[in-house]
Protein backbone atom coordinates (compact mmCIF):
# COMPACT_ATOMS: atom_id res chain seq x y z
CA UNK A 1 0.00 0.00 0.00
CA UNK A 2 1.24 3.47 -0.90
CA UNK A 3 -0.17 6.52 0.86
CA UNK A 4 0.66 10.14 0.07
CA UNK A 5 1.05 12.73 2.81
CA UNK A 6 2.31 15.80 0.94
CA UNK A 7 3.47 17.32 4.22
CA UNK A 8 6.59 19.30 4.86
CA UNK A 9 9.04 18.18 7.51
CA UNK A 10 10.33 20.70 10.04
CA UNK A 11 13.91 20.74 8.78
CA UNK A 12 16.98 22.87 9.40
CA UNK A 13 19.07 23.53 6.28
CA UNK A 14 22.69 24.41 5.58
CA UNK A 15 25.62 24.19 3.18
CA UNK A 16 28.21 21.44 2.90
CA UNK A 17 30.07 23.05 -0.01
CA UNK A 18 29.26 26.07 -2.20
CA UNK A 19 31.63 27.91 -4.56
CA UNK A 20 29.54 30.64 -6.24
CA UNK A 21 31.12 32.29 -9.26
CA UNK A 22 33.84 29.66 -9.66
CA UNK A 23 34.36 28.05 -13.06
CA UNK A 24 34.90 24.70 -11.34
CA UNK A 25 32.19 25.27 -8.75
CA UNK A 26 29.79 22.47 -9.72
CA UNK A 27 29.27 19.62 -7.23
CA UNK A 28 26.91 16.69 -7.71
CA UNK A 29 25.68 13.20 -6.73
CA UNK A 30 26.87 13.11 -3.11
CA UNK A 31 26.66 10.46 -0.42
CA UNK A 32 26.95 11.02 3.34
CA UNK A 33 28.43 8.51 5.80
CA UNK A 34 28.87 8.59 9.58
CA UNK A 35 31.84 7.03 11.38
CA UNK A 36 31.52 5.34 14.76
CA UNK A 37 32.98 8.44 16.45
CA UNK A 38 30.28 10.66 14.93
CA UNK A 39 32.40 12.18 12.15
CA UNK A 40 30.34 12.92 9.03
CA UNK A 41 31.89 12.60 5.59
CA UNK A 42 30.40 13.58 2.24
CA UNK A 43 31.87 12.19 -0.98
CA UNK A 44 30.83 13.74 -4.28
CA UNK A 45 31.93 14.48 -7.82
CA UNK A 46 33.18 18.02 -7.43
CA UNK A 47 35.26 20.87 -8.73
CA UNK A 48 33.47 20.37 -12.05
CA UNK A 49 32.57 22.86 -14.76
CA UNK A 50 29.08 21.45 -15.46
CA UNK A 51 26.70 18.52 -14.99
CA UNK A 52 28.64 16.79 -17.76
CA UNK A 53 32.26 17.79 -18.40
CA UNK A 54 35.73 16.20 -18.55
CA UNK A 55 36.90 17.66 -15.24
CA UNK A 56 35.06 15.76 -12.46
CA UNK A 57 37.04 14.67 -9.41
CA UNK A 58 36.13 12.60 -6.35
CA UNK A 59 36.17 14.99 -3.41
CA UNK A 60 35.59 14.70 0.33
CA UNK A 61 34.12 17.16 2.84
CA UNK A 62 34.33 16.37 6.57
CA UNK A 63 32.37 17.57 9.62
CA UNK A 64 33.16 16.81 13.27
CA UNK A 65 30.23 18.73 14.77
CA UNK A 66 27.16 16.89 13.41
CA UNK A 67 27.21 18.81 10.14
CA UNK A 68 27.20 22.36 11.47
CA UNK A 69 30.56 23.19 9.87
CA UNK A 70 32.46 21.50 7.05
CA UNK A 71 36.01 21.28 5.78
CA UNK A 72 36.82 22.59 2.30
CA UNK A 73 36.58 20.00 -0.50
CA UNK A 74 39.64 17.76 -0.68
CA UNK A 75 40.40 15.79 -3.84
CA UNK A 76 40.89 12.12 -3.00
CA UNK A 77 40.87 10.76 -6.55
CA UNK A 78 41.24 12.36 -9.99
CA UNK A 79 41.71 10.31 -13.15
CA UNK A 80 42.38 11.68 -16.63
CA UNK A 81 38.68 11.41 -17.56
CA UNK A 82 35.44 12.41 -15.79
CA UNK A 83 34.98 10.92 -12.29
CA UNK A 84 31.32 10.87 -11.22
CA UNK A 85 28.74 9.73 -8.64
CA UNK A 86 30.69 9.15 -5.44
CA UNK A 87 29.25 6.75 -2.86
CA UNK A 88 30.83 6.52 0.59
CA UNK A 89 30.22 3.72 3.10
CA UNK A 90 31.33 3.40 6.73
CA UNK A 91 32.86 -0.03 7.32
CA UNK A 92 33.26 0.31 11.09
CA UNK A 93 35.88 2.08 13.19
CA UNK A 94 37.89 4.45 10.99
CA UNK A 95 37.41 2.35 7.87
CA UNK A 96 35.67 3.76 4.78
CA UNK A 97 34.88 2.72 1.23
CA UNK A 98 34.35 5.08 -1.70
CA UNK A 99 32.74 3.99 -4.98
CA UNK A 100 32.42 5.97 -8.21
CA UNK A 101 32.48 5.59 -11.99
CA UNK A 102 34.62 7.05 -14.76
CA UNK A 103 32.96 8.31 -17.93
CA UNK A 104 34.12 9.07 -21.48
CA UNK A 105 32.58 12.51 -22.13
CA UNK A 106 33.94 12.91 -25.66
CA UNK A 107 30.57 11.84 -27.05
CA UNK A 108 29.00 15.09 -25.80
CA UNK A 109 31.33 17.59 -27.48
CA UNK A 110 28.86 18.53 -30.24
CA UNK A 111 25.83 18.83 -27.97
CA UNK A 112 24.26 22.28 -28.04
CA UNK A 113 24.12 22.67 -24.27
CA UNK A 114 27.91 22.91 -23.95
CA UNK A 115 28.69 26.62 -23.45
CA UNK A 116 30.65 28.15 -26.31
CA UNK A 117 33.16 29.45 -23.76
CA UNK A 118 33.95 25.86 -22.77
CA UNK A 119 33.84 24.05 -26.11
CA UNK A 120 37.36 24.82 -27.34
CA UNK A 121 38.85 24.09 -23.92
CA UNK A 122 37.13 20.71 -23.87
CA UNK A 123 38.38 19.90 -27.38
CA UNK A 124 41.93 20.63 -26.25
CA UNK A 125 41.47 18.28 -23.27
CA UNK A 126 40.01 15.52 -25.44
CA UNK A 127 42.87 15.87 -27.93
CA UNK A 128 45.24 14.61 -25.22
CA UNK A 129 43.21 11.45 -24.62
CA UNK A 130 43.81 8.21 -26.51
CA UNK A 131 41.22 5.48 -26.99
CA UNK A 132 43.44 3.01 -25.15
CA UNK A 133 43.87 5.31 -22.15
CA UNK A 134 40.14 5.98 -21.92
CA UNK A 135 39.25 2.30 -22.25
CA UNK A 136 41.57 1.51 -19.34
CA UNK A 137 39.73 3.99 -17.12
CA UNK A 138 36.03 3.79 -18.07
CA UNK A 139 33.89 1.82 -15.65
CA UNK A 140 33.11 1.37 -11.96
CA UNK A 141 35.78 1.70 -9.25
CA UNK A 142 36.33 1.33 -5.50
CA UNK A 143 38.96 2.33 -2.96
CA UNK A 144 39.28 1.90 0.81
CA UNK A 145 40.63 4.06 3.65
CA UNK A 146 41.78 2.65 6.99
CA UNK A 147 42.29 6.09 8.60
CA UNK A 148 38.98 7.97 8.29
CA UNK A 149 39.73 9.22 4.79
CA UNK A 150 43.24 10.61 5.33
CA UNK A 151 44.77 8.12 2.88
CA UNK A 152 43.27 5.77 0.30
CA UNK A 153 44.15 2.46 -1.32
CA UNK A 154 44.86 2.04 -5.00
CA UNK A 155 41.54 2.00 -6.91
CA UNK A 156 40.23 -1.41 -7.96
CA UNK A 157 37.55 -2.22 -10.51
CA UNK A 158 34.04 -3.10 -9.36
CA UNK A 159 31.66 -5.32 -11.35
CA UNK A 160 28.64 -3.00 -11.04
CA UNK A 161 27.90 0.66 -10.41
CA UNK A 162 25.32 2.71 -8.54
CA UNK A 163 25.55 6.25 -7.14
CA UNK A 164 25.58 5.49 -3.40
CA UNK A 165 27.80 2.42 -3.66
CA UNK A 166 27.57 -0.96 -1.89
CA UNK A 167 26.38 -1.68 1.64
CA UNK A 168 28.05 -3.54 4.51
CA UNK A 169 26.02 -6.54 5.63
CA UNK A 170 25.71 -7.74 9.20
CA UNK A 171 28.10 -10.56 8.32
CA UNK A 172 30.78 -8.04 7.35
CA UNK A 173 30.50 -8.90 3.65
CA UNK A 174 29.86 -6.16 1.08
CA UNK A 175 26.76 -6.34 -1.11
CA UNK A 176 26.73 -4.20 -4.25
CA UNK A 177 23.42 -3.90 -6.12
CA UNK A 178 24.01 -2.02 -9.36
CA UNK A 179 24.35 -2.10 -13.12
CA UNK A 180 27.24 -3.87 -14.85
CA UNK A 181 29.64 -1.19 -16.02
CA UNK A 182 32.71 -1.93 -18.09
CA UNK A 183 31.78 0.27 -21.03
CA UNK A 184 28.98 2.80 -21.35
CA UNK A 185 26.66 0.47 -23.28
CA UNK A 186 26.51 -1.87 -20.27
CA UNK A 187 24.55 0.78 -18.40
CA UNK A 188 21.68 0.41 -20.88
CA UNK A 189 21.71 -3.29 -21.74
CA UNK A 190 22.60 -4.86 -18.41
CA UNK A 191 20.22 -6.17 -15.75
CA UNK A 192 20.35 -4.87 -12.19
CA UNK A 193 22.85 -7.26 -10.61
CA UNK A 194 23.92 -8.10 -7.07
CA UNK A 195 27.61 -8.73 -6.39
CA UNK A 196 29.19 -9.81 -3.10
CA UNK A 197 32.69 -9.41 -1.68
CA UNK A 198 33.95 -11.40 1.30
CA UNK A 199 37.50 -10.00 1.22
CA UNK A 200 37.26 -6.24 1.49
CA UNK A 201 36.61 -5.40 -2.23
CA UNK A 202 39.54 -7.43 -3.61
CA UNK A 203 37.30 -10.00 -5.32
CA UNK A 204 33.61 -10.08 -6.17
CA UNK A 205 31.18 -12.82 -7.10
CA UNK A 206 27.95 -12.21 -8.98
CA UNK A 207 24.99 -13.29 -6.84
CA UNK A 208 21.93 -12.78 -9.02
CA UNK A 209 19.94 -10.41 -11.21
CA UNK A 210 16.64 -8.58 -10.74
CA UNK A 211 13.95 -9.67 -13.22
CA UNK A 212 12.35 -7.16 -15.60
CA UNK A 213 8.72 -6.21 -14.99
CA UNK A 214 6.34 -7.00 -17.88
CA UNK A 215 6.10 -4.08 -20.31
CA UNK A 216 9.52 -2.71 -19.34
CA UNK A 217 13.06 -3.19 -20.63
CA UNK A 218 16.41 -3.58 -18.87
CA UNK A 219 17.33 -0.15 -20.27
CA UNK A 220 14.64 1.43 -18.08
CA UNK A 221 16.32 0.36 -14.82
CA UNK A 222 19.13 2.33 -13.19
CA UNK A 223 20.78 3.47 -9.93
CA UNK A 224 19.46 1.07 -7.27
CA UNK A 225 20.11 1.07 -3.55
CA UNK A 226 19.56 -1.67 -0.99
CA UNK A 227 19.15 -2.09 2.76
CA UNK A 228 19.47 -5.21 4.94
CA UNK A 229 16.58 -5.84 7.31
CA UNK A 230 17.02 -7.41 10.78
CA UNK A 231 15.77 -10.72 9.37
CA UNK A 232 18.60 -10.72 6.84
CA UNK A 233 16.18 -10.01 4.01
CA UNK A 234 17.39 -7.48 1.44
CA UNK A 235 15.10 -4.73 0.21
CA UNK A 236 16.14 -2.89 -2.96
CA UNK A 237 14.82 0.20 -4.70
CA UNK A 238 15.54 1.00 -8.36
CA UNK A 239 15.20 4.15 -10.48
CA UNK A 240 13.00 3.50 -13.52
CA UNK A 241 12.38 5.85 -16.44
CA UNK A 242 11.91 6.13 -20.19
CA UNK A 243 15.29 5.50 -21.78
CA UNK A 244 16.71 5.32 -25.32
CA UNK A 245 13.34 4.87 -26.98
CA UNK A 246 12.16 2.35 -24.38
CA UNK A 247 8.92 3.92 -23.16
CA UNK A 248 7.13 2.88 -19.97
CA UNK A 249 3.75 4.03 -21.28
CA UNK A 250 2.35 0.57 -21.96
CA UNK A 251 3.36 -0.62 -18.48
CA UNK A 252 1.54 2.20 -16.68
CA UNK A 253 4.65 2.87 -14.58
CA UNK A 254 5.52 6.57 -14.23
CA UNK A 255 8.85 7.62 -15.71
CA UNK A 256 11.38 8.75 -13.08
CA UNK A 257 9.85 6.72 -10.28
CA UNK A 258 10.82 3.74 -8.11
CA UNK A 259 10.57 -0.05 -8.24
CA UNK A 260 10.89 -2.27 -5.16
CA UNK A 261 12.48 -5.73 -5.18
CA UNK A 262 13.47 -8.09 -2.36
CA UNK A 263 15.77 -11.04 -1.78
CA UNK A 264 15.53 -13.64 0.95
CA UNK A 265 18.68 -15.57 0.03
CA UNK A 266 21.45 -12.99 0.26
CA UNK A 267 20.97 -11.57 -3.21
CA UNK A 268 21.04 -14.79 -5.25
CA UNK A 269 17.41 -14.38 -6.35
CA UNK A 270 15.20 -11.28 -6.41
CA UNK A 271 11.45 -10.77 -6.52
CA UNK A 272 9.72 -9.29 -9.55
CA UNK A 273 10.04 -5.52 -9.01
CA UNK A 274 6.82 -3.70 -8.18
CA UNK A 275 6.13 -0.06 -8.91
CA UNK A 276 5.73 2.37 -6.03
CA UNK A 277 3.90 4.61 -8.49
CA UNK A 278 4.95 8.09 -7.40
CA UNK A 279 7.37 10.58 -8.96
CA UNK A 280 10.90 10.75 -7.57
CA UNK A 281 14.30 9.05 -7.87
CA UNK A 282 17.00 7.80 -7.47
CA UNK A 283 16.69 6.04 -4.11
CA UNK A 284 18.71 5.88 -0.92
CA UNK A 285 17.62 3.57 1.90
CA UNK A 286 18.52 3.51 5.58
CA UNK A 287 16.96 1.92 8.65
CA UNK A 288 16.39 4.20 11.64
CA UNK A 289 17.08 2.81 15.13
CA UNK A 290 13.31 2.93 15.74
CA UNK A 291 12.87 0.36 12.96
CA UNK A 292 11.45 2.83 10.43
CA UNK A 293 12.80 2.51 6.89
CA UNK A 294 13.75 5.88 5.41
CA UNK A 295 13.66 6.21 1.61
CA UNK A 296 15.22 9.46 0.34
CA UNK A 297 14.76 10.61 -3.28
CA UNK A 298 15.02 13.68 -5.49
CA UNK A 299 11.88 15.38 -6.80
CA UNK A 300 12.37 16.76 -10.34
CA UNK A 301 8.91 18.22 -10.86
CA UNK A 302 7.61 21.49 -9.47
CA UNK A 303 8.10 22.27 -6.66
CA UNK A 304 11.62 20.93 -7.19
CA UNK A 305 13.44 19.55 -4.18
CA UNK A 306 14.13 16.54 -1.97
CA UNK A 307 11.55 14.18 -0.48
CA UNK A 308 11.37 11.10 1.71
CA UNK A 309 9.07 8.12 2.26
CA UNK A 310 8.69 6.00 5.40
CA UNK A 311 7.84 2.38 6.03
CA UNK A 312 7.07 1.12 9.53
CA UNK A 313 6.55 -2.48 8.37
CA UNK A 314 9.81 -3.33 6.56
CA UNK A 315 8.63 -2.17 3.15
CA UNK A 316 5.14 -3.72 3.05
CA UNK A 317 3.61 -0.21 2.95
CA UNK A 318 5.02 3.26 2.31
CA UNK A 319 3.96 6.76 3.28
CA UNK A 320 5.54 8.96 0.63
CA UNK A 321 6.12 12.57 -0.43
CA UNK A 322 7.14 14.00 2.89
CA UNK A 323 8.99 17.14 1.79
CA UNK A 324 12.49 17.79 3.16
CA UNK A 325 12.89 20.89 0.99
CA UNK A 326 11.10 22.28 -2.06
CA UNK A 327 13.28 25.28 -2.89
CA UNK A 328 15.10 23.96 -5.96
CA UNK A 329 15.32 26.49 -8.82
CA UNK A 330 15.17 23.69 -11.43
CA UNK A 331 15.43 19.94 -11.86
CA UNK A 332 19.22 19.67 -11.72
CA UNK A 333 19.18 18.27 -8.19
CA UNK A 334 18.68 15.22 -6.06
CA UNK A 335 20.60 12.09 -5.08
CA UNK A 336 19.82 12.68 -1.39
CA UNK A 337 21.28 10.24 1.13
CA UNK A 338 20.46 10.08 4.82
CA UNK A 339 22.18 8.96 8.04
CA UNK A 340 20.98 8.87 11.64
CA UNK A 341 22.76 11.05 14.21
CA UNK A 342 23.41 10.10 17.84
CA UNK A 343 20.26 11.85 19.09
CA UNK A 344 17.99 9.99 16.65
CA UNK A 345 17.64 12.93 14.26
CA UNK A 346 18.29 12.41 10.56
CA UNK A 347 20.82 14.17 8.36
CA UNK A 348 20.30 14.34 4.60
CA UNK A 349 22.79 15.57 2.00
CA UNK A 350 21.86 16.34 -1.61
CA UNK A 351 23.02 18.40 -4.56
CA UNK A 352 21.02 21.41 -5.75
CA UNK A 353 21.52 25.04 -6.79
CA UNK A 354 21.65 27.28 -3.74
CA UNK A 355 20.54 30.16 -6.00
CA UNK A 356 19.10 30.18 -9.51
CA UNK A 357 22.14 31.82 -11.12
CA UNK A 358 24.72 29.50 -9.54
CA UNK A 359 26.17 26.09 -10.29
CA UNK A 360 25.05 23.19 -8.12
CA UNK A 361 26.25 22.97 -4.51
CA UNK A 362 26.14 20.35 -1.76
CA UNK A 363 23.37 21.08 0.76
CA UNK A 364 22.32 19.49 4.05
CA UNK A 365 19.10 19.16 6.02
CA UNK A 366 18.58 18.01 9.62
CA UNK A 367 15.15 16.71 10.62
CA UNK A 368 13.26 14.17 12.75
CA UNK A 369 10.90 11.37 11.95
CA UNK A 370 7.29 12.57 12.02
CA UNK A 371 5.21 11.14 14.87
CA UNK A 372 8.33 9.78 16.50
CA UNK A 373 9.35 10.56 20.05
CA UNK A 374 13.08 10.17 19.47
Amino acid sequence: MISSSLRKLNAEHGIVCRLPGERFGYFGWPTVARLDDGTLLVASSGLRAHHICPFGKTVLNVSRDDGRTWSPPRVIQDSMIDDRDAGIVSLGGAKLLVAWFRSDTRMYIDHGWIPASERETWKAVFARWTDAEVKALVGSWLMVSEDAGATWSTPVRAPVSTPHGPIRLGSGDLLYLGKPFGVWSDMSAGLITAARSKDNVRTWESNGTVPVHPGTDAANYHEPHVVELPSGRLLGMIRIEDHDGKSLQSSGIPSFSLMQTESGDGGRTWSMPKALGFHGSPPHLCRHSSGVLVLSYGYRAEPYGQRVAFSRDDGATWEHDWIIRDDGPDGDLGYPSTVELADGSLFTVCYQRAAANEKCSLLWSRWRLPECGR
